[in-house]
């Protein structure tokens, strides 16, 4: 039973215009949910966060500059889109946040091709918005994930 979504802001911002207290808040977040809840240890920051294309997609509860959930959306050099480090607090699931920055997240990718690496227990969330899953699962950092794509 999905829990009712409460009021939260969307924002949208490009990698080189965050602010130093947003980086961190956004990478506080990622740590929490992979690292600590997942017990994964894994170079998160891996040099793309400020890369010139590179956007940020999160939601912030009224009143709260901490996002609830978030997910990058990076351009790959071949001219397709990546999203990537899809993750919500552990306080605001199923409310509906990721869906919210997966549809905002595709309006800027439109018709061009876009891939992503989901964690196979959330493969059926991707298929949602068109992702066919490519290849066999494979592991990476010890957990089960299948690459996707969704084209136009």
């Amino acid at each position: 039973m999905r829990t009712t979504q409460f009021p939260a802001t969307l924002r949208r911002q490009w990698g080189l215009d965050l602010s130093p207290a947003q980086l961190y808040a956004i990478l506080r977040l990622r740590q929490d949910v992979f690292v600590v809840e997942q017990s994964c240890v894994y170079a998160d920051v891996d040099g793309r966060d400020l890369d010139q294309g590179t956007r940020h997609f999160w939601l912030e509860a009224e009143g709260s500059h901490d996002p609830l959930a978030y997910l990058r959306l990076l351009e790959e050099p071949d001219g397709t889109f990546r999203i990537g480090r899809v993750a919500t607090a552990r306080m605001a699931r199923g409310r509906g946040y990721s869906r919210r920055l997966m549809q905002a997240a595709l309006v800027d990718v439109g018709t061009t091709p876009c891939v992503l690496d989901a964690q196979t227990y959330v493969a059926d969330f991707y298929a949602s918005f068109g992702f066919v899953a490519e290849g066999a699962e494979f592991m990476d950092d010890g957990i089960p994930h299948l690459r996707m794509r969704r084209s136009p």
